[in-house]
């Protein structure tokens, strides 16, 4: 499933961004593979699968754990191949500036690199070395939220009040004009994270009508905030969108959470799809700005538009796999290990009684 909205991004942003004209031989993506171009228009929607998905792992991940746990757990998943994908997507827009969209003519720097691999670039008013990385700090936006339940201890009633509490304030976002308020209720984003941990309520203990509600509800926010999206992403395609179209990406990315947590995909046994959903996150990290320097490279070799877009998906799985063999694995082991020493100490160390003071 993540692999399915990794790909969609993929396609999104290779065949149909109209941002990459350059890239393309000076014409868009929609002269190039038009065909192609209408479907990947709504690959964008392969996000908003990601972070129901998202609602639903971190419910489950984090249930019984205590909060330096979740942090723990956070750190040790997202930096690894983060740092990786960072330096590597640096490395091959300074190294093939010719080829890439932009480089060190627009301020890809050592500063710019080094405050990405913070993952805090977006709130430091820092430019991102690959644009994918906006959704990360959704993310941790709202792993920081969920932390907050995590640290008055993960029950049933907390988890629905927090479903609860989160669902008006980011109904009421958009209206109070408070910047932070907005940037932490997250009225676009929020529908979907909800949705995911209604869903692992469901999973974890059984369905029932408020549970029903949560979903639902939640669904429909994202279908009443799809045009503000909309707008987003009709700036990045320079064609328009159709709602009903979109209405029905979201309904079928809840619908596959949803298949996964009533147990309807259980017969799925495929052995690949370990392999699959590991390279999901480097595979996302490194195919934007490092993929459309190797299709631009292809093409400007003599290869022709699917052949360049087949090189480019073969080196960024190969790169995705290398990644996760050779950093995140190794690296997860290691930071999780340093991190538990850590928090073993953070917790002994608060729990020593302060020295009095003669």
């Amino acid at each position: 499933m993540r692999l399915f909205a990794a790909l969609s991004v993929l396609s999104f942003h290779w065949t149909a961004y109209v941002g990459i004209a350059g890239v393309w031989q000076g014409v868009t993506p929609k002269e190039v593979l038009p065909a192609l171009n209408r479907v990947a228009a709504y690959g964008w929607l392969g996000v908003e699968l990601f972070f129901v998905i998202s609602g639903f792992v971190i419910c489950m991940s984090c249930w019984g754990k205590r909060a330096g746990e979740f942090f723990t757990s956070r750190v040790v998943r997202l930096y690894p191949a983060y740092w990786a994908a960072v330096g590597l997507t640096a490395f091959v827009v300074l190294t093939f500036t010719q080829y890439a969209r932009w480089g060190a003519d627009e301020g890809l720097d050592t500063k710019t690199v080094l405050g990405n691999l913070t993952m805090l670039q977006q709130p430091l008013g820092m430019r991102h070395v690959d644009g994918v990385y906006w959704t990360l700090w959704v993310e941790m936006r709202f792993y920081l939220l969920f932390a907050i339940v995590v640290a008055a201890g993960l029950t049933y009633r907390k988890v629905v009040a927090f479903c609860g509490i989160w669902t008006i304030f980011a109904v009421l976002a958009p209206q109070a004009q408070i910047p932070l308020l907005t940037t932490f209720a997250m009225p676009n984003e929020s529908p979907f994270f909800i949705a995911g941990i209604g869903m692992f309520l469901m999973y974890r203990f059984g369905q029932n009508l408020l549970l029903w509600g949560i979903v639902g509800f939640s669904w429909i926010l994202a279908l009443t905030r799809l045009t503000s999206i909309q707008t987003i992403y009709v700036g990045v395609l320079n064609h328009p969108l159709s709602w009903k179209v979109m209405a029905l990406g979201v309904t079928l990315a809840f619908a596959l959470v949803l298949g996964a947590a009533l147990g309807l995909f259980n017969w799925v046994q495929w052995k690949w799809l370990t392999v699959a959903g590991a390279l999901t996150y480097p595979l996302y990290l490194i195919h934007q700005e490092a993929g459309w320097t190797m299709i631009h490279f292809s093409l400007t070799r003599g290869l022709g538009v699917k052949s360049a877009l087949l090189v480019a998906l073969a080196t960024a799985l190969l790169t995705a796999w290398l990644i996760h063999r050779l950093v995140e694995r190794p690296v997860s082991k290691w930071l999780k290990k340093g991190m538990d020493r850590s928090m073993a100490t953070l917790r002994r160390v608060s729990d020593e009684p302060a020295p009095d003071k003669k």
